[in-house]
């Protein structure tokens, strides 16, 4: 198995926002995912990252659900063949969707996984996006909008697809593993606490 290229960062080396940021994360997850030590060598361009993930992922507005946002991560992410993303976002999307097996299926072929018709048009959008950008057209849209899914929607398919296109290729060539934790996350019922 590939390693990673690049040493992650120290917390200890980072300065204090970064910090704080990253132990806000481990505290919520329990770990702290390689990407953020990773990209944490160069700080400016961690927090212009991290501020536009944050913007695209955690928005409130919109009728993508979490899920579906993971979905396309997941989706995507797999035909850019990034192991990072599709690990680490599958298990996210196991989570919000409560469906153990749903990242393997839409990470091998989106089209034969256990999804809707409108999350199959959402897919269909956003791999189209990601491989044949230059030909969207007017058609793709009108597809979209039958599913319900306004301009604004179909604007966050897009830049979804769009940056993680962009955070795939970083985590490729860095050679950034994805955290163990990330394997197992979702496939079996939590334990009652």
């Amino acid at each position: 198995m590939a390693t990673d290229r690049y040493p992650l960062a120290e917390l200890k080396d980072l300065p204090e926002d970064i910090r704080t940021a990253i132990l806000a994360v481990q505290e919520k997850a329990g770990f702290v995912p390689n990407v953020f030590l990773a990209l944490a060598r160069r700080p400016a361009e961690w927090r212009a990252f991290f501020a536009y993930h944050d913007a695209l992922m955690l928005k409130e507005e919109g009728s993508l659900t979490k899920g579906d946002r993971e979905m396309i991560v997941t989706t995507t992410s797999a035909a850019n063949r990034c192991l990072y993303c599709v690990v680490a976002h599958g298990a996210l999307l196991r989570i919000y969707e409560k469906k153990p097996l749903v990242a393997d299926q839409v990470a091998v072929n989106y089209r034969k996984a256990d999804i809707t018709p409108r999350q199959r048009a959402m897919l269909d959008f956003a791999m189209k996006v990601c491989e044949r950008s230059h030909e969207v057209e007017d058609a793709d849209f009108a597809a979209l909008h039958a599913h319900g899914f306004d301009d604004e929607d179909i604007w966050d398919i897009a830049s979804i697809t769009a940056f993680f296109g962009l955070s795939n290729r970083l985590a490729s060539f860095s050679g950034m593993q994805p955290n163990t934790e990330f394997f197992l996350m979702g496939r079996l019922p939590r334990e009652k606490k």
